[in-house]
């Protein structure tokens, strides 16, 4: 890997510290992102160029990243106050207001998406120009270099994660390709993520895919495998460089938000094979995102909601793996209740795979479990297995994350099931249909027998007592309402 990879960041964030109109972290990578995208879209050209002699770029000429960013040594490239009126007056208002119609290629289309909430904020050209010729260094043109990108795109999330500014767009890698690996893409399926991010499971999902590729065929039907919609700019932004860079040249991610549709509406054309997903979770939905799901679904949960919009774009014998914190497990609210009475009713839940604490860490402590379903018949029995840390780990961390490796126990599991009780608490265990009804549709089962241990920050504690409260308290008023119920009683007449 060459220099230019590996000191890439860090001479980036030398060079921003100098400039006035960077103002923290997250505004520093959001600087670097659009200038990355100009540079990788750039490569893409020259390739669609080589392979179309009718090809016609849909950024004039003038505003070609080649055409102005490149630095030859001869002195003639621009800087200082000249460069800079040429980005803020010239580049970003021609960009945004590109003109693009229905009949306009996805591959075109981009350029505008993603220029239409991008911003430069540096205030010194000088200053520009050195991060402008830092980039312009990595050669998307070498195969080796172009994939290798992978580590700066990793190292870009990370960063942006330590800015304290949006966690919820990054999975770690070794979750989202644990869960591709065991959903096993086939050739000609068609796999979505409503909340993508900035593509884990859509890059994680084309690694697993790519080797089945044998004939153009399938490279054909490859190219057009994946769905993402991500209603942040930003990461929408990293998203569609990064599936350029993964070789998809036609990417169809969407700018939006996958929950501003009625969920009623949706026709087997909006259906996928597959759906890998981890939405947002923590976030409480306005009144006008809630009517566009049925009564008894419309949760104020994000990720409540977006269980219901995996549930009605999942395809006839599709197959869905999806992350959810413990919250929804032991959730009894109504909502919960009604999603995963439709879940158990509807769709086969046959895995639950309780992942361990610090996964996520140091971004949040929340522990997760990832959910695997078909839409084949109804469940009749789910399988859960608790995937403990691995030996010699207290703590995931930054410097120690989650690998691949780590799930091995849960993939060995995986093709020959048992029930395994460990110092008389159940690591594996099936449940009837029936026992989980019995027991209020509360899946919080095969649990962490030591997870007390575990100190959370104060405002996670908070929180999680908060959850646990709140679904205490429903499940007493559920229980009472049940009672009043079948004794004929008005609770309010004796007020």
């Amino acid at each position: 890997m060459s220099t230019n990879l590996t000191s890439f960041i860090k001479s980036i964030r030398d060079i921003m510290r100098n400039d006035a109109g960077i103002n923290g972290d997250a505004q520093r990578i959001e600087q670097i992102v659009w200038m990355l995208f100009l540079k990788v879209y750039d490569a893409k050209e020259e390739d669609w160029e080589m392979d179309d002699d009718d090809y016609v770029s849909i950024i004039p000429e003038k505003y070609r990243w080649s055409n102005w960013a490149h630095d030859d040594k001869s002195g003639n490239a621009m800087t200082g106050d000249e460069l800079l009126d040429f980005v803020n007056n010239g580049l970003f208002p021609e960009l945004k207001k590109l003109e693009v119609s229905k009949n306009t290629p996805i591959k075109q289309s981009i350029v505008k998406t993603t220029f239409e909430d991008a911003n430069n904020y540096m205030k010194d050209g000088v200053l520009l120009r050195q991060v402008i010729n830092v980039i312009d260094s990595l050669d998307f043109g070498d195969y080796d270099e172009s994939h290798a990108f992978g580590e700066i795109y990793e190292t870009i999330l990370k960063e942006l994660q330590s800015a304290g500014s949006s966690g919820e767009f990054y999975t770690p890698r070794a979750v989202t390709d644990f869960m591709a690996k065991m959903i096993n893409p086939q050739i000609g399926e068609k796999m979505a993520d409503f909340a993508c991010g900035t593509g884990g499971f859509l890059t994680s999902w084309i690694k697993e895919l790519e080797p089945k590729i044998k004939t153009t065929e399938d490279r054909d039907a490859f190219d057009n495998s994946i769905y993402g919609i991500e209603k942040k700019p930003f990461p929408y932004m990293l998203c569609i460089t990064n599936m350029l860079l993964h070789g998809i040249d036609v990417p169809k991610i969407e700018h939006g938000n996958s929950l501003l549709h009625d969920v009623l509406d949706y026709s087997d054309d909006d259906k996928f094979d597959v759906i890998l997903m981890n939405p947002p979770y923590g976030g409480n939905e306005k009144e006008d995102v809630k009517n566009h799901f049925p009564s008894e679904l419309a949760s104020s949960e994000t990720a409540d909601l977006f269980m219901s919009v995996i549930m009605y774009r999942l395809k006839k014998n599709g197959r869905a793996a999806v992350i959810l914190p413990d919250g929804f497990l032991f959730g009894t609210d109504n909502a919960k209740v009604a999603i995963k009475k439709k879940l158990l009713n509807e769709f086969n839940l046959h895995t639950v795979i309780r992942m361990p604490h610090s996964v996520f860490a140091p971004y949040t402590s929340i522990t997760t479990n990832i959910l695997f379903f078909d839409n084949t018949d109804s469940t009749e029995e789910t399988w859960f297995y608790r995937l403990d840390m691995p030996e010699g780990y207290k703590n995931f961390s930054k410097t120690k994350p989650m690998k691949l490796e780590h799930f091995k126990p849960a993939i060995d599991w995986w093709n020959n099931r048992e029930e395994i009780n460990e110092d008389g608490f159940d690591k594996s265990k099936k449940f009837t249909k029936k026992e989980i009804e019995d027991n209020g549709y509360n899946i919080d089962l095969c649990g962490y027998p030591h997870e007390e241990e575990e100190i959370l920050p104060p405002k996670e504690l908070i929180q999680q007592y908060q959850e646990k409260r709140k679904s205490l308290n429903d499940e007493i008023d559920r229980i009472l309402e049940q009672i009043t119920d079948i004794l004929g009683i008005d609770l309010e007449e004796d007020k």
